[in-house]
């Protein structure tokens, strides 16, 4: 076994198990995913620390907590389709990926995407389609989605995102000011939306026409 299999293997204990997720796809999924892969090469030594990482441009890679916290709101089966708005360095799109059918992922900064596409192809991920474009308006001519993972900070709930979502559909998404969030897990009803609040969070900010200008 490898250094980085063995720190994965105890990041999954320690770091996510030990904070109460028992899903056991969830944890599957964070024990296949080598995060290494996703982290620049001067940041790999640190790549299964309980902490964000830089991945260039002013964005990150979560802290490994967050992306399991988030995946397991999500409630995902093997055969939901979902969106993600913020590919990033590509790591939670694989987490995603190796839990559902298939992940329709924007970024807006074309250098991440064009890294992360490729990270992810080598690692042979066919169900993961990735595009440059305004995340915040969604990814329409793919909806209806079972499931939205938003992984930067909104300002509010934007109206184009829940249009695309399924009824009994799930988002996850933070919410708030540009230097504090919390965390919401929105299910869509026949009846409007029900939130409920997983707690306080800070993302980078969600920019776009729905977003941060």
């Amino acid at each position: 076994m490898s250094v980085f299999e063995k720190e994965r293997k105890s990041m999954v204990k320690k770091q996510i198990y030990k904070r109460g997720i028992r899903e056991e796809k969830v944890l599957k999924a964070f024990e296949s995913v080598p995060r290494e892969k996703f982290v620049p090469e001067d940041q790999k030594h640190m790549a299964y620390g309980d902490h964000p990482l830089p991945i260039g441009d002013n964005q990150t890679i979560s802290q490994p907590y967050i992306v399991a916290l988030m995946t397991d709101a999500l409630e995902l089966q093997k055969e939901d389709k979902v969106l993600e708005l913020g590919t990033g360095s590509g790591y939670q799109a694989a987490i995603l990926g190796e839990i559902a059918s298939e992940i329709f992922s924007i970024e807006r900064i074309e250098n991440l995407a064009s890294n992360a596409k490729k990270i992810l192809r080598e690692l042979g991920y066919n169900n993961i389609h990735i595009k440059v474009d305004d995340g915040t308006l969604g990814w329409e001519d793919k909806s209806p989605f079972d499931a939205i993972m938003v992984t930067a900070a909104s300002p509010n709930i934007p109206d184009s995102l829940t249009e695309q979502l399924k009824t009994g559909g799930r988002m996850v998404i933070p919410v708030g000011d540009l230097h504090s969030q919390d965390l919401l897990k929105v299910t869509k009803t026949k009846s409007g939306i029900e939130k409920v609040n997983l707690g306080g969070c800070r993302f980078v900010p969600l920019k776009g026409e729905k977003g941060w200008s």
